[in-house]
């Protein structure tokens, strides 16, 4: 007997235990006015592949709550018998099942609470944020995300007032903590730092009222990048070292690089070379540990090895190492996926940061060209504004008279008024 790995890890990414799982089938039955009778046990059946073809309604069922094909769930129906045995989904069904758990009158999940809220609202409002996340990562932040965000904080805070459970209430307070840290941290992008703060304080609060050390992690992690924003390093040293400490940092070692890596800019920042470097090899090392492939909130997908090296190129060349620095870039930008299409847009900023230190003024111009080009279409994020003004500043210092400053110096200001 095969226990079911790939269930198991759809579990792991859904953040739902067995009971919880078997909660959401129950709920799920309910609507097509069905007895729900899945427990404990039966989840276990299908984890440790005692059970390897569940009964039609509870395929559909599980199809229902992640979202994929039972095969994927690591199903298989017994060799004597065909697919066709199989009742096929009724896709509008399925589509009335969820709009139903957004309706004031909720599927009931606890018989004695017809209004209660469970785990199908929970992943439902972790969907949202899957999708936040992506326009981030193409556009950067902006308002209207923000606004998005703040408004699934709303929703989830208004459900955990009628949530099933004390474990659903957490997790619901663990979505808002979510959805107010992806607030904040568009209005970092963006350069609205008073914003960010109030979201990162509120975020901070719902996430120690989740007991959800992930969303305490990311909070540390935008509160260091923000005290980066506004010239306080050392501040910025001390939120790095906050998310070190976090409970998932020790369980998770690619948690623990990310927060090794904003602490080593923190120390560079504050003209520490030995502590930055420190603290680059701590992320180097913790990475190396990390299995890449494993389940985790999509915030966190940008974090690998690419932009390990961007942040290598950002301690770098605040160091004063740009020619290290250059390398760091070009390396990074060979790795970062095309999806982050604003990452992308900050490591061309900085590699020609890097460049323009070492006076190859032509090369650094064109490079910062590109990182107007790879935002074309979109207005240019605050965050971004503020390393690319960075390296106007320098040019104007290093390289006042040269012909390709000037050129550089009208298409920023063209780039400026681009709404």
């Amino acid at each position: 007997m095969e226990a079911n790995e790939a269930l198991a890890d759809a579990l792991r990414e859904a953040g739902l235990t067995q009971a919880e799982l078997a909660e959401a089938v129950n709920a799920y039955l309910r609507s097509l006015g069905r007895e729900g009778t899945v427990s404990d046990r039966t989840v276990r059946h299908w984890l440790t592949g005692k059970t390897r073809w569940p009964h039609p309604r509870q395929r559909e069922a599980l199809e229902t709550v992640f979202g994929c094909a039972a095969e994927e769930l690591g199903f298989a129906p017994p060799a004597a018998r065909s697919d066709s045995t199989s009742t096929p989904e009724d896709p509008v069904r399925r589509r009335n099942f969820f709009t139903a758990t957004t309706a004031a009158a909720a599927i009931p999940l606890v018989a004695a609470r017809p209004h209660a809220v469970g785990t199908t609202d929970v992943i439902r409002l972790r969907s949202g944020l899957d999708a936040l996340t992506a326009l981030d990562a193409s556009r950067g932040g902006h308002e209207a995300l923000e606004r998005a965000a703040l408004a699934g904080a709303a929703d989830a805070l208004e459900k955990q007032k009628q949530a099933a459970s004390q474990r659903i209430r957490q997790r619901l307070f663990a979505v808002a903590a979510e959805y107010t840290s992806t607030a904040a941290w568009s209005a970092v992008d963006a350069h609205q730092s008073e914003r960010a703060r109030r979201h990162l304080n509120r975020a901070l609060y719902l996430a120690g009222m989740a007991k959800d050390s992930t969303a305490e992690m990311r909070v540390w992690n935008a509160h260091a990048m923000l005290a980066r924003q506004q010239l306080r390093h050392t501040e910025a040293v001390d939120s790095g070292q906050a998310a070190q400490a976090t409970a998932i940092t020790r369980r998770d070692p690619l948690f623990a690089s990310l927060a090794h890596a904003r602490t080593g800019v923190g120390h560079a920042n504050c003209g520490d070379r030995q502590a930055a470097l420190r603290s680059l090899g701590h992320a180097q090392e913790a990475l190396a540990r990390a299995g890449l492939d494993e389940p985790r909130p999509s915030w966190i997908a940008f974090y690998g090895p690419a932009e390990l090296l961007a942040v290598t190129a950002i301690v770098l060349g605040r160091i004063g190492d740009a020619a290290e620095a250059e390398a760091a870039s070009h390396r990074a930008l060979v790795a970062i996926p095309e999806r982050f299409r604003r990452n992308r847009a900050l490591a061309t900023a900085q590699l020609a940061l890097a460049q323009l230190h070492q006076h190859d003024i032509e090369q650094a111009c064109a490079s910062a060209d590109t990182a107007f080009a790879l935002m074309d279409g979109d207005p240019i994020p605050g965050r971004m504004r503020s390393r690319l003004g960075d390296f106007y500043r320098d040019l104007l210092t290093l390289a006042p008279d040269a012909s390709a400053a000037r050129e550089w110096g009208d298409r920023y200001r063209t780039e400026w008024s681009r709404a």
